[in-house]
Formats: C-alpha cells, structure tokens, sequence
C-alpha cells in the first residue's frame, strides 16, 4: 500500500513540472542588445532602446508554425489581459514571410506589439532556441525571468511577467 502510495505521489509531481521552461542559464542576466528590422522595412530598433518600468516579452516565431499563429492569436485575442507588459515579435525569416504572418494574426490593430526580423539571427544563437515559438520574459528593469518553448497561455505570460 505504501508503495502505492509513493508511486502516485511521484506521479503528481511529474504532472506539476514545468514542461516548457527552458533553462539557459541566462535567468537573471540583462538583456542582450541586438537590431530587429521593423515591418515597415525601414526602422531599425535596437533592444538596448526599450525602456524599463514594464514587464518585456521577446518572442520569436516561424511564419507558418500553426503553434506560433495559435499563440500570437491568443494574445491578440486577449490583449487587454496582457495590459502593462511590452510584447516584441520577431522571426528570422523573409520580411514577405513576416508580413503575411503579421497580417493573419491582425497585429496591424495592435500597435503596442512591435513586430520585426531577426536579419542577424542573434536571438537563437544567444538563446540556443530549439524552436518556436520561443519566449524570452524580461522584469521591468530588463533582467531575464524565464524562457519558454512551445505554446503558452497568457495566463502563465502574466502570471510569470508579473510575479
């Protein structure tokens, strides 16, 4: 019986980690400087320009990743939810790639999320990003709490921008 026991208590625990933090032995550092070109092909934005005082999510996506369409849609779905954290959203694929994506998920109604490419694929590389949709969250004074790979809720974007 005690061994029953232990066994599902095990379980338990296993069914509470957190299966898509990544560590990168990164938490805590600040964040790296690197230029994204912006959709209008034009502006060059340089993270070193983003202001503290709120929460910062870096995220880097695949055009036509359904997990990265899925996600960036629930967050424009549910923005109002997100209020008060700066979202950053980028690929490192083709600027023609970037805005079909951009206008699929609508991002053209939410001016707050600054949308972009990664000409340098600088933010893979420092990462070591297996994937997308890959997340980066920043605290207010731009030191990194997490990384995240795969699909997330906002509600875990939240809870985690704002702990």
């Amino acid at each position: 019986m005690k061994n029953i026991i232990a066994l599902l208590l095990i379980f338990a625990c296993c069914g509470c980690i957190d299966r898509n933090r990544m560590i990168t032995g990164l938490e805590g550092k600040p964040m790296p400087s690197f230029d994204l070109l912006l959709n209008d092909s034009a502006t060059h934005l340089n993270t070193t320009t983003i202001p503290e005082g709120k929460p910062i999510v870096l995220l880097s996506f695949g055009p036509d990743c359904p997990f990265c369409k899925a996600e960036m849609k629930d967050i424009v779905d549910n923005y109002q939810q997100l209020q008060g954290i700066r979202f950053y959203v980028f690929t490192s694929a083709h600027f023609r790639d970037m805005q079909r994506f951009y206008a699929y998920c609508g991002l053209q109604q939410q001016k707050s999320i600054v949308v972009g490419i990664d000409t340098a694929n600088f933010f893979s590389g420092y990462y070591g990003a297996p994937g997308v949709p890959y997340m980066a969250i920043y605290d207010p004074k731009k030191k990194l709490k997490c990384t995240l790979l795969g699909k997330t809720s906002i509600h875990r974007i939240k809870d985690i921008a704002f702990e």
